[in-house]
C-alpha cells in the first residue's frame, strides 16, 4: 500500500510538473525577456481566460518592476478581478486597488484606483433597512477620492455616488426612526430623525422626517419643541403631503391647553 501511495504521489509531482513546464514553454524568450511583449500577451487572455492573464501580468510586475507597464499591470491585476463582479473578486480587486495606491501614490491613475475601491464596496451594498456596512463602507472610499484628488474626473464621480450613499443611510435611518414611532417609542424616533437632519441635510425624504419628527415630540407631550419642525415642513415644503398633516397638528397645539412635558417610560 505504502509503495502505491508513493507512486501516486510522485505521479501527481510529475505532472504538475510537466504542467509548469508546458505553461513556460507557450511564452517565446523575446516575450518574457520584454515587458511591454509580456504585457500584450497577457492582454490577450484578460476576458477569456482571467487567471492566466493574471499569472503574466504578475510576472511583469516581477520581473519589471520599475517599468511603465508593471504599473499598468499592476491596475489590470485589479481591473480582472472586478471584472468578475462576485464579493470574493471584489475583495480581491479593493486589495489589489489599494497595492496600486499604496506602491504608485503620484500615478495618474491613482485617482482611478481609489474611486474603483469605493464602487467594490457600492456595488455590493443592500438595499435601505438591510446591513448598511457597506454603503458606510464605500461612502467612505468615495469621500477619499474627494480630498486626496479633488481635482481629478473620479471626484466628478465620486459626488454623485456620494450623494446616493448619503440618501441610502438616510433612508435606512428614517425606517428605524419610523419604525420606533409606530411603535410609540417616541424618545428613539425623535434621536433617529434629528440624526438624518444633523448628518444628511440634502435627504430627499427631509418632508417626512419634519414630520414624524415633530409628532414623536407632539405625541411625547412637548408641544413646543413640535412647533419649529412643523413649521420648517410647512414652510419649506408646502406641496408635500404630509404639509396639511402638520397644518392641521399646529392648529391643535394652538387650541390645546398649556400641559406639563409627560415623562416617557422607555422601552
Amino acid at each position: 500500500m505504502k509503495k502505491i501511495l508513493a507512486f501516486c504521489l510522485i505521479a501527481v509531482i510529475g505532472f504538475a510538473a510537466a504542467g509548469c513546464k508546458s505553461k513556460k514553454a507557450q511564452l517565446a524568450p523575446e516575450i518574457t525577456s520584454s515587458d511591454e511583449a509580456l504585457f500584450k500577451e497577457a492582454e490577450k487572455y484578460l476576458k477569456k481566460d482571467p487567471e492566466k492573464a493574471r499569472l503574466y501580468l504578475r510576472q511583469v510586475i516581477d520581473s519589471f518592476p520599475r517599468s511603465f507597464f508593471a504599473q499598468r499591470a499592476k491596475l489590470s491585476v485589479a481591473d480582472s478581478y472586478f471584472a468578475e463582479g462576485d464579493e470574493g473578486n471584489m475583495v480581491l480587486a479593493a486589495a489589489e486597488y489599494r497595492e496600486f495606491i499604496s506602491l504608485y501614490p503620484f500615478s495618474p491613475s491613482a485617482a482611478y484606483a481609489q474611486y474603483r475601491v469605493g464602487l467594490c464596496f457600492y456595488d455590493k451594498s443592500l438595499k435601505s433597512g438591510r446591513d448598511p456596512s457597506k454603503t458606510i463602507q464605500s461612502l467612505t472610499e468615495f469621500k477619499k477620492v474627494l480630498s486626496q484628488y479633488p481635482l481629478s474626473e473620479e471626484a466628478k464621480l465620486a459626488r454623485d455616488r456620494i450623494a446616493n450613499c448619503e440618501s441610502r443611510l438616510a433612508e435606512h435611518e428614517y425606517q428605524i426612526g419610523y419604525l420606533y414611532y409606530r411603535i410609540g417609542v417616541y424618545k428613539a424616533s425623535k434621536t433617529r430623525l434629528k440624526d438624518i437632519l444633523t448628518n444628511y441635510p440634502l435627504y430627499a425624504g427631509l418632508d417626512k422626517v419634519y414630520y414624524y419628527l415633530g409628532d414623536s415630540y407632539y405625541k411625547s407631550g412637548a408641544n413646543e419643541e413640535a412647533i419649529p419642525y412643523l413649521t420648517k415642513l410647512v414652510s419649506d415644503y408646502p406641496k408635500s403631503k404630509y404639509a396639511l398633516k402638520a397644518q392641521k397638528r399646529l392648529k391643535q397645539i394652538e387650541t390645546a391647553p398649556k400641559k406639563p412635558i409627560k415623562k416617557e417610560v422607555s422601552r
